[in-house]
């Protein structure tokens, strides 16, 4: 079997580039081509790949081998090992330890405690999920469709802190136990988000296919808001999926039936917590066409498109707009205005700070940024520390 490296030497001199022009036209550095190539270094970013793939013309899974995304921090798996211990935890051990079984309206008050949570406070989310996670397991037959939601909820939570294998351990478990359709979509859409996250782009694009074929309403107007909701948000799975494997027709076709789907409910929906804590109508998509404009590196769309997001009495979730956030500010730092994507920055992390320390994607604009000034401010110093990167 080649390796990455390999594939990558050979599509170059397929299309009959020199290193030296696939990094201009990349604009991937020579020294980055040469250590892949030579096996100095066996992977790289999604990004980088996508990069030379585009230039390449070929699929950039037909070059990267995927799971090339950093894992959690150190600290992370410190402070969420009583999330893995409760998730592999036998059923019955509360019952037998303390004689007092939990319930279903319990379980429940204690999950509409915690759902504020779900915004990004992660180290509130690692406190909570345990016991949470325990009571869940511990009910009967009558708390089944709890239990799966709380196994998506823990399954979210790990991926957003980039812990995959809890995660996928997480997730499938939910998927396994899922009775209908609509729970077993909700379990999917992570799924698929965690193979996205972790660059295993052709997993993430075939299982969102597959569901999003499933889940298309036979008759639109007979389709109910969440239905509506779950096909919407898979086919942008497809999209992101596309994008990322420079399968542009592909992303832009997804894109356009989620447009549909959006276009049928009229406005954004926001579905009962315990279908999904993710929104889906106009405003998200409109969000999603502007990251796959960010993906394709297309700044000055980016920013144009930025002015005119619809909004609504529905706000899209606190990830998505963080997202697009993440979205403006790389747009204002490729566009030169790096005072602008500083700023920017400064607000995330007022209100969600231990979301944007997740986000590689942060890192890596807020390295660009520091490599492009002459002068580190305290504000860019200050950004940098809740990102980790070493100024």
């Amino acid at each position: 079997m080649s390796t990455a490296g390999e594939r990558l030497k050979a599509a170059r001199k397929w299309r009959g580039l020199g290193q030296e022009a696939l990094a201009r036209e990349s604009g991937v550095s020579v020294s980055v081509i040469r250590q892949l190539e030579q096996g100095a270094r066996e992977t790289a970013r999604t990004e980088t790949w996508r990069k030379l793939a585009f230039v390449l013309q070929v699929p950039t899974m037909r070059l990267s081998d995927g799971l090339d995304e950093q894992g959690p921090h150190e600290d992370t798996v410190e402070e969420w090992t009583a999330v893995s211990e409760a998730l592999h935890a036998p059923p019955g051990r509360l019952t037998a330890e303390e004689g007092e079984p939990p319930t279903v309206a319990g379980v429940r008050a204690v999950v509409d405690e915690a759902l504020p949570y779900f915004s990004g406070q992660f180290g509130k989310l690692a406190r909570v999920l345990p016991g949470i996670l325990r009571d869940a397991a511990d009910l009967g037959e009558e708390g089944q469709a709890l239990r799966i939601r709380v196994l998506q909820l823990a399954g979210w939570s790990l991926t957003a802190t980039r812990q995959w294998d809890l995660a996928e351990d997480a997730l499938e478990r939910s998927l396994d136990l899922a009775t209908d359709r609509i729970q077993a979509a909700e379990t999917v859409d992570c799924l698929t988000w965690l193979y996205l996250r972790r660059g295993e782009l052709d997993r993430s694009r075939d299982v969102a296919i597959r569901w999003a074929d499933d889940l298309e309403p036979v008759k639109m107007r007979k389709a109910t808001p969440d239905e509506l909701c779950a096909w919407g948000r898979m086919l942008l799975r497809v999209s992101a999926s596309a994008i990322r494997d420079n399968r542009g027709g592909e992303a832009s076709s997804a894109m356009k039936w989620a447009g549909v789907a959006a276009k049928a409910l009229g406005e954004e929906h926001k579905p009962s917590p315990y279908v999904s804590l993710k929104t889906f109508g106009p405003t998200t998509v409109a969000l999603k066409v502007i990251e796959n404009a960010a993906v394709t590196d297309h700044p000055d769309q980016v920013l144009r498109m930025a002015k005119r997001v619809p909004r609504g009495a529905v706000m899209p979730t606190a990830s998505n707009m963080n997202r697009h956030q993440l979205d403006v500010v790389d747009a204002q730092a490729k566009t030169g205005d790096y005072s602008g994507a500083v700023q920017r920055l400064l607000k995330v992390k007022k209100k969600y700070p231990e979301w944007l320390g997740n986000q590689r994607y942060a890192s890596d604009v807020v390295t660009r940024i520091a490599e492009n000034r002459r002068l580190i401010t305290p504000e860019l110093r200050e950004v940098a520390t809740v990102v980790r990167v070493n100024l």
